[in-house]
């Protein structure tokens, strides 16, 4: 994974494992290459800021929602706050990266001095040419270092292309397969397209990606419409070019500079790269002259190649952070934190697919459907009274109009309206739809806003009018499952009792 935290600062850029850095605010994304977007999904809600290219792409592939992403204009000079009170703020500009769509480098500046975080860059002399790299004093340089290797030496893009086209041109009867990733070297693909006439066949997806950059119209879906065809690199293997060339002849061209072995004499590697050359870095580096280099490829270290070209003046800026920064670091990130619902639970067993989302009350409310208008002590009261008077161990406390027992098993969910019982006078409503296995045991903490169920009794939550009087006990004897014919019976015998 690449990626990296500013340190002092509450910003990060291609880092995006939110658990590990709880102080930034700030996520910035270079481009959309798989291994710049590790742990970001569709599920994330922080502040990110992008190209406007790269916004899209994040969008289509990821489904990140539009209200995190924050487009910024190329080229131009962005003022972003660090803090909470506007005292501090940072300056980040924008700069093509010469790499794929919509790839970007980023050149921060604040009161931890000047940083310039490359991502993955192919470097271009005019870079440097006009602002706002011209003549400008970095402190630090997060550099590319993905070809940092002397003993290799790579040709430039137009020098890799015209080798690619040699070998089409050699192969005047064959399908040509194309190995790349899923964004990149777009423009090679065009420039193949019209120098030999044929559409370039790509997947569904890839298409409609294509369609979404805007990239000239050279490419199909349909698998006849040329012989240039792209698939994944991973598909440019051995066992595929078997059967391929079993169909018609095929030859795979694979364009990168990374080391590939080759099982197949039909696989030909070109070292065409969308990253710098060891040349080119050593030439960016010495006209930048930052004063110090971190490589953007942990696992790569080259830093010994640049010392020569490092600046000999000492850092200007400070590395202490500002107070309001500090403050704002320590502040809950813009997405809140979830409260989660603290419970005590008892050892015995606890049936599976019970969730608690929060800790707020989960009740129904109960609305009142006799026409007499009794609240629910009065109702509670009368059911005892007949319990006790018909000598029914097994009754269950019913509703008038829903006859559905009350017992450990029986939840009282909140209605739309997510409001809990109110008073000792609210009504009571029909139990139905939202009845579910619970916990057999479930203690509650000193909270009084939570339900509590247990294997004997119903705690359900009543508020007088002048306040919380705390927790009412709704007794429930412990019964056997009934079976439909003894819950009629049961039904039946209660609308005799209180017609009478």
């Amino acid at each position: 994974m690449n990626g990296t935290l500013i340190p002092n600062t509450p910003i990060a850029v291609d880092f995006w494992q939110i658990r590990k850095c709880s102080h930034i605010r700030l996520f910035f994304l270079s481009h959309m290459h798989s291994d710049h977007t590790s742990g970001l999904s569709s599920t994330w809600k922080n502040p990110l800021y992008s190209s406007p290219v790269t916004a899209k792409i994040l969008q289509y592939k990821l489904q990140v929602k539009s209200k995190w992403i924050n487009p910024l204009e190329v080229g131009a000079c962005h003022m972003l706050p660090l803090d909470d009170c506007g005292t501090e703020t940072v300056s980040v500009t924008l700069i093509d990266a010469n790499h794929c769509p919509g790839s970007v480098m980023f050149l921060f500046q604040g009161y931890f001095g000047t940083v310039l975080y490359t991502g993955d860059f192919r470097y271009d002399p005019l870079m440097l040419a006009c602002p706002p790299l011209r003549n400008l004093k970095i402190d630090v340089l997060y550099l590319d270092n993905t070809n940092c290797d002397p003993e290799q030496r790579l040709p430039s893009r137009q020098e890799a292309t015209e080798q690619i086209k040699e070998i089409i041109e050699k192969h005047p009867y064959h399908d040509i397969v194309i190995g790349l990733y899923s964004i990149g070297k777009e423009s090679l693909l065009v420039d193949l397209a019209k120098t030999f006439q044929s559409w370039v066949v790509v997947s569904p997806q890839r298409l409609e990606l294509l369609t979404l950059l805007e990239i000239e119209d050279v490419f199909s879906a349909s698998s006849g419409d040329g012989r240039l065809r792209v698939v994944e690199q991973s598909e440019v293997n051995y066992s595929n070019m078997v059967n391929w060339n079993s169909i018609h002849p095929t030859i795979g061209i694979l364009p990168t500079s990374r080391k590939v072995k080759v099982w197949h004499r039909d696989i030909h590697v070109v070292p065409y790269s969308d990253h710098s050359s060891y040349d080119e870095l050593i030439e960016f580096v010495s006209r930048i002259k930052p004063s110090s280099i971190i490589p953007v490829v942990k696992k790569k270290q080259c830093l010994s190649h640049f010392k020569q070209y490092l600046s000999s003046e000492k850092a200007s800026y400070c590395t202490k952070i500002p107070d309001s920064v500090k403050s704002f670091m320590k502040t809950q990130n813009v997405s809140g934190k979830v409260d989660t619902l603290r419970l005590k639970v008892s050892c015995r067993p606890i049936p599976r697919g019970v969730e608690f989302d929060s800790n707020e009350v989960n009740l129904q409310c109960i609305t009142d459907l006799d026409s007499s208008g009794e609240s629910l002590e009065e109702t509670l009261k009368s059911v005892k009274q007949e319990k006790e008077e018909n000598n029914a161990d097994r009754c269950c406390l019913q509703c008038e109009r829903a006859p559905i027992p009350l017992t450990e098993s029986t939840v009282l969910t909140s209605d739309t309206n997510d409001n809990p019982l109110s008073s000792p006078s609210s009504d009571i409503c029909e139990i139905s739809k939202n009845e579910f296995e619970m916990p057999s045991a479930i203690s509650s903490p000193n909270n009084t806003n939570e339900t509590v169920i247990s294997d004997s009794s119903i705690f359900c939550k009543e508020m007088s009018q002048a306040g919380n009087d705390g927790l009412s006990i709704l007794p429930c004897k412990k019964q056997k499952k009934l079976d439909s014919k003894n819950f009629y019976h049961q039904v039946e015998r209660y609308f005799k009792s209180s017609h009478t």
